[in-house]
């Protein structure tokens, strides 16, 4: 269940925070190297991978608090491929970031009963830059107090920034912030290009 409460999680400060992370990255340019089903074309494996990241950066991980939305509205969210994704917003996430208040959207899809996994697509500053030109994405577990944290070390490319042929949805208006997110997963080499909805 999704509730609220008064006190949330603190940033990352233990040793062993950037090693699980690195570990983490590793793992995952494994799987993306030796899985039949990875996105990465096999021809451009090579090229592309280790992915790309910025260096590791606690200050970019931070408390945030979910405003439940009340009832769950659903939004048709455009895709890479051209059609719609119906998305329901569970609600906002609001935290501050460098000084900055923000707020994200969090998102499941449509028909939803149980939810294990928020979504949260954002571009910010970097988009289309040194970040894909269709933003980036973070998942969320849910939790009883309805506080999180939000660490843009984990910011990954949706799928589409490998293979075109794979659809991604695109983040919402509300979720482009007015910052450069300098943590996470860069844009690959030689991208497809995309462009948002509305950016």
């Amino acid at each position: 269940m999704l509730a609220a409460c008064t006190s949330g999680p603190s940033a990352p400060d233990d040793s062993g925070y950037a090693t699980r992370l690195a570990q983490a990255r590793a793992e995952k340019d494994r799987g993306f190297a030796e899985d039949p089903d990875s996105p990465i074309p096999a021809e451009k494996r090579a090229k592309v991978l280790p992915l790309r990241y910025y260096p590791i950066d606690p200050s970019f991980s931070v408390p945030a608090e979910l405003q439940l939305s009340r009832d769950r509205p659903v939004f048709d969210m455009p895709t890479s491929t051209g059609t719609m994704r119906k998305m329901q917003r569970v609600g906002v996430l609001k935290f501050t970031l460098k000084g900055q208040p923000m707020t994200l959207e969090a998102f499941v899809e449509n028909g939803t009963q149980q939810i294990t996994s928020l979504f949260v697509p954002f571009a910010d500053l970097t988009t289309g830059t040194e970040t894909y030109s269709a933003g980036r994405y973070l998942d969320l577990k849910p939790t009883s107090t309805g506080f999180y944290t939000i660490d843009f070390n984990l910011a990954y490319n949706p799928t589409c920034a490998y293979n075109p042929t794979w659809e991604c949805p695109y983040p919402p208006a509300a979720n482009r912030l007015k910052t450069a997110v300098l943590a996470g997963e860069k844009a690959p080499p030689e991208a497809p290009s995309a462009k948002a909805e509305g950016a």
